[in-house]
């Protein structure tokens, strides 16, 4: 049975038992003097009634779409000759691709041996028998359930409550999942980060000044000295971003302070849209645009000034990356801050007006102070933003790991690598794989450190401000 045809029914079933389970409230009332003698609405009966069908249903239909695929994998290769062996579990997933590649038509049958089409009949049979069982289950299941709950249907029944209850449980299982997320991804990046560690140790990591993470395949060969010396590709992240802030961050507010403060609302209408387009332009948009246009642009500027005499000028340099980045990042400082200047009370504005306080000292020292926690978190935002891009730094800043404080110079940044050593075939048993989860958590730490100023900056500027 197809999956939709299963979902339909299950949600037919579904509607019919809510329709039963109310309409035996409604019925039950009726007995006892009216629906006011009820301890619920004859709604919450028939969600009750609903709930106490559909549930279990799909966790039975997870459970199985879980392990049905195993079972009849098993199946059919407990089912193969005795003469065909397999020494390993790649060896058995060989078999099963070629099995699942015959019956979806991209090998031909022909040329396979006679076993392998007796398995992929094999295999369809049980896919029909397995998905005709559960659709059986699933309705066995429901109408029992279901019935049940009909069934204790009764003018004392607490429905209300136990439907809220009910979803109660389902909404903290929402919240409990985004948390459960992070943390199955901190012990995922922090078991790989563990297992770097133990081949290259954490101070050559955190202090060693030389990036070259390529390992050799044979002993003989020259790839066979490595070094995961991480400080260039931190200097060159904590570069890029540093010079991204400074295009971002004053830019950022001083649009937010004009738009929300000084401009008229013709103009804030047309010029706020204009703005928030930034943050809609693909990052490969900027890339191109740093790579095609800043990039050189700024190599022309500094060698016609003189400047590749003392220090190295090259086409692909960090100043061209931070930027086409700043550039990127305005829109998240300033319609953040717009926001958030826009919600402070106008009764502060008018009493700083009152006691003979100037505009702009107005915006000094009321309207900003009373705004910096919003601010720093669309600061924090961008400062995030920053760390995390990876393709304006490929396409303008380079993929070399220099150790410089040379903004024409070409550098590159910690997402970078982690892409570069993560692309390909790759096995998570090298060093040069696993650097990539160290950088993860790396990143991680630092992005933590960042929540964890921000949060003490709001909270002594609240406390202030309160």
């Amino acid at each position: 049975m197809n999956s939709w045809v299963l979902i339909v029914l299950m949600a037919a079933l579904c509607a019919t038992i809510f329709v039963a389970g109310r309409s035996r409230s409604l019925n039950v009332a009726t007995g006892v003097g009216g629906t006011r003698y009820l301890n619920s609405l004859p709604f919450y009966y028939g969600m009750l009634s609903a709930l106490w069908a559909i549930l279990p249903a799909l966790v039975l239909v997870t459970l199985w779409k879980i392990f049905d695929g195993q079972i009849i994998e098993h199946i059919v290769i407990s089912e193969l000759p005795d003469d065909v062996v397999f020494e390993d579990a790649s060896q058995r997933g060989l078999m099963l691709n070629q099995i699942y590649n015959i019956m979806n038509g991209q090998l031909s049958a022909d040329t396979a041996p006679a076993y392998l089409a007796d398995s992929v009949a094999r295999l369809q049979a049980l896919k029909a028998h397995a998905d005709l069982l559960v659709a059986v289950l699933v309705v066995m299941v429901m109408v029992g359930l279901g019935g049940f709950a009909w069934w204790r249907i009764n003018p004392q029944l607490r429905a209300r409550a136990q439907v809220e209850n009910v979803f109660q449980l389902i909404l903290l299982g929402c919240a409990s999942l985004a948390i459960l997320t992070t943390i199955g991804i901190v012990m995922s990046v922090l078991w790989e980060s563990l297992r770097f560690f133990h081949a290259v140790p954490i101070t050559d990591f955190l202090f060693g000044l030389e990036w070259s993470p390529q390992t050799a395949i044979r002993k003989d060969q020259v790839a066979g000295s490595s070094s995961f010396g991480a400080v260039p590709l931190f200097a060159g992240t904590l570069l890029i971003a540093g010079i991204a802030m400074l295009v971002a961050v004053p830019t950022g507010l001083m649009s937010a302070i004009y738009l929300s403060e000084y401009a008229h609302k013709k103009v804030r209408a047309i010029v706020k849209p204009l703005l928030e387009v930034l943050a809609g332009i693909p990052t490969v948009v900027y890339g191109f645009f740093a790579a095609i246009t800043v990039a050189p642009f700024i190599r022309d500027a500094a060698v016609s000034m003189g400047l590749d005499n003392y220090m190295a000028v090259t086409s692909e340099s960090a100043l061209a990356a931070g930027l086409v980045m700043g550039v990127m990042i305005i829109p998240f400082i300033s319609s953040l801050s717009d926001d958030v200047i826009n919600a402070v009370p106008q009764s502060l504005r008018d009493g700083a007006l009152g006691l003979g306080a100037t505009r702009s000292e107005v915006i000094r020292q009321v309207v900003i102070p009373a705004a910096l926690p919003g601010i720093v978190g669309g600061v924090l935002l961008a400062v995030s933003r920053a760390i995390g891009e990876t393709m304006i730094v490929v396409m303008a800043a380079g993929l070399a790991a220099k150790l410089t404080a040379n903004p024409l110079d070409s550098v590159t940044t910690v997402t970078v690598q982690i892409v570069t050593l993560l692309v390909g075939d790759q096995e998570f048993d090298s060093p040069k794989t696993l650097a990539a989860f160290a950088l993860g958590l790396m990143l991680f730490i630092v992005t933590l450190a960042l929540n964890y100023v921000a949060l003490h900056v709001v909270r002594k500027y609240r406390e202030q401000y309160e």
